[in-house]
């Protein structure tokens, strides 16, 4: 039987299905890290007051980790009905759960209005977020990883990977601002919540946006081919259960995304919200300060990403990715020294330089999770090996960073932990196979003609 035509995009369409997907990914990334921020600066003291100023950060960080948690969770229930429905569906459901919960945030009551009611309130909403966020990644790096060809698919697909650092330059920005302009007084009574605020704003234009766009022409063709043809058993048990398939089919490619995001999200964790602890309580540097060397050292992140996802194009996404690691893992004692001096200007270098590493690892990482896996799972698999490993790098990083920091008194432990995570990748990423020169649509029908003949030798 003849095989479906896919659909190409239009010449003008792939520049328009990534800026959809970066401002989706940075209105989602802002609410995310905005919550990181203020569990670092404020709800400590909002939201559990009376304990120790550490203890009161780790029960902060705690809320914080929850997010994390809820996150496979996402990334299960979208990437199944992402892999059955379309990825542009689950997007928008994504964008308005995690717009909603942010928007909640800021209209809380705190410990003082509220009492212990409060702090539970702030896990729920941030529970919301997780699961939202475990949705968003996934399809939105696909949505333009599945319309791009394999020639430049690093660089296309880098740009939502963009919407982190946009995000945190957001969030970062708007807390600078504010702590720049109000007294501390008024940023405690109410400052804080302004950011949160804002969100509703920047999802209307994120939905807006998102609306716009096209399914996958991808994912488009692999269900007509799923369709069209007359021997539909492997077809449907593929559209019915793709979390089954992908795990007994591909779980060496989950376990790989799984190894290879442990440096990068225990190292972007550690630079961007630990440093904001550690700058501020045991460096003794004004919040403004370590916010405003966050902010630049964003800055730098969202410009290096597009040229690391374009050199994975040229010389593949595991030189690139282990590149990456590498710097990360080295840079860990250095990281610390330099923010040890009170310096801003050495602080700023040290953010800056670790955000550069772990952008060596961040930008090709969609196109490499993308090209791992068949079209009719790759929702599920590339969210799954993406987001269950939070659980184990992102979630508890600050927390561990900051119980390593109260027991010992030192940056060494922190450092260490690092460099261990940074192994782990180096591991894993150097067992992948390269992927720079797959043809989605060709791995599709190859993959798809072999479950055809097996189904007949079986019949």
């Amino acid at each position: 039987m003849a095989t479906p035509a896919t659909h190409p995009p239009t010449p003008n369409s792939l520049p328009r299905i990534v800026v959809a997907s970066l401002i989706g990914t940075t209105v989602e990334w802002y609410d995310f890290f905005l919550y990181g921020s203020a569990a670092a600066l404020v709800f400590n003291k909002l939201f559990f007051p009376g304990s120790d100023p550490l203890v009161g950060t780790l029960l902060s960080f705690l809320t914080y980790a929850v997010g994390f948690a809820a996150r496979p969770l996402g990334a299960l229930v979208f990437g199944h009905y992402g892999d059955r429905l379309g990825r542009k569906r689950l997007l928008v459901v994504s964008l308005l759960m995690m717009g909603g919960a942010t928007c909640a945030i800021g209209v809380l009551p705190t410990h003082a209005t509220a009492g212990a009611l409060a702090p539970v309130l702030l896990t729920g909403l941030r529970l919301v977020q997780g699961f939202a966020l475990g949705g968003e990644w996934g399809g939105a790096v696909l949505l333009v990883s599945e319309h791009g060809d394999a020639r430049r698919r690093g660089f296309w697909a880098s740009w939502p990977q963009t919407g982190a650092p946009a995000g945190q330059l957001l969030a970062t920005g708007v807390l600078s601002a504010l702590t720049a302009t109000l007294s501390d007084a008024e940023f405690f009574a109410w400052g804080w919540r302004v950011p949160f605020l804002l969100s509703g704003l920047l999802l209307v234009v994120g939905l807006w946006i998102r609306l716009s766009v096209d399914e996958s022409p991808v994912f488009r063709a692999a269900l007509e081919r799923a369709q069209a043809s007359q021997d539909g058993g492997a077809a449907a048990a593929t559209e019915r259960m793709p979390l089954v398939v992908v795990l007994r089919d591909q779980w060496r490619d989950v376990l790989v995304a799984m190894g290879a995001r442990m440096a990068e999200n225990i190292g972007y964790y550690v630079i961007t919200a630990f440093v904001l602890v550690y700058a501020t309580g045991h460096t003794q540097l004004s919040k403004q300060t370590a916010l405003n060397a966050v902010l630049i050292g964003s800055a730098a992140h969202f410009a290096v990403i597009p040229a690391w996802g374009a050199l994975s194009d040229r010389v593949g996404r595991r030189p690139v990715y282990l590149l990456g690691a590498a710097g990360v893992g080295a840079w860990a004692f250095p990281f610390f020294a330099l923010v040890d001096t009170g310096s801003f200007g050495a602080l700023v270098a040290a953010v800056t330089v670790g955000l550069v590493f772990h952008g060596a690892m961040y930008a090709p990482q969609a196109a490499f999770f993308s090209e791992m896996f068949a079209t009719r799972v790759r929702y599920s698999g590339a969210s799954i090996g993406a987001q269950f490993s939070s659980v184990a790098a992102g979630a508890p990083a600050p927390l561990i960073a900051t119980a390593l920091l109260a027991e010992h008194g030192s940056a060494t432990p922190v450092a260490l932990y690092v460099m261990a995570a940074a192994v782990l990748t180096l591991v894993a990423v150097g067992c992948a196979r390269e992927t720079r020169h797959r043809d989605l649509a060709a791995e599709d029908e190859k993959k798809e003609r072999a479950g055809r003949s097996l189904a007949s030798e079986r019949g």
